[in-house]
């Protein structure tokens, strides 16, 4: 079974949550959030930092994790199940722009529902409204 994990990177503009997709320069040009394949003997937090450097450019010191609530979607590529992990993070500097490796042709920061709309599959969309709560329930003062 394929693994894959990443991170859905969000960042606060002007009173606005964004989040960031990138274009897959492969396939079907898709957008997601940076992920990819855990290598042997790499376990799936160590993945979803190295694919999001490799991807959009940031390491751990420019975003904050949502450690305890990664987020797991299984779906199939081509007939074969897959399961991808997400965490939620905050981009600690919100004009910190994403270097894109070859795999992205663009980029886009977008609100909750235009990235849903981006995205398009179901299960990503859930992910986005479970992470979006977390988000605005930890914002709420108790």
């Amino acid at each position: 079974m394929k693994k894959a994990a990443g991170f859905v990177i969000f960042r606060r503009l002007c009173g606005e949550i964004q989040y960031l997709l990138l274009k897959a320069s492969y396939g079907d040009f898709h957008w997601s959030s940076p992920k990819g394949h855990v290598d042997p003997g790499e376990d799936d937090f160590t993945t979803a930092l190295r694919e999001t450097k490799e991807e959009a450019g940031y390491d751990e010191k420019d975003l904050i994790i949502y450690k305890d609530t990664p987020l797991e979607l299984n779906y199939e590529v081509k007939g074969k199940p897959k399961i991808v992990i997400y965490w939620l993070a905050e981009l600690r500097n919100p004009c910190q722009e994403p270097i894109l490796s070859e795999e992205h042709t663009a980029l886009k920061w977008l609100p909750k529902e235009a990235a849903k709309e981006c995205v398009g599959f179901k299960d990503n969309q859930v992910m986005i409204d479970r992470f979006h709560n977390m988000i605005v329930k930890q914002d709420k003062p108790e």
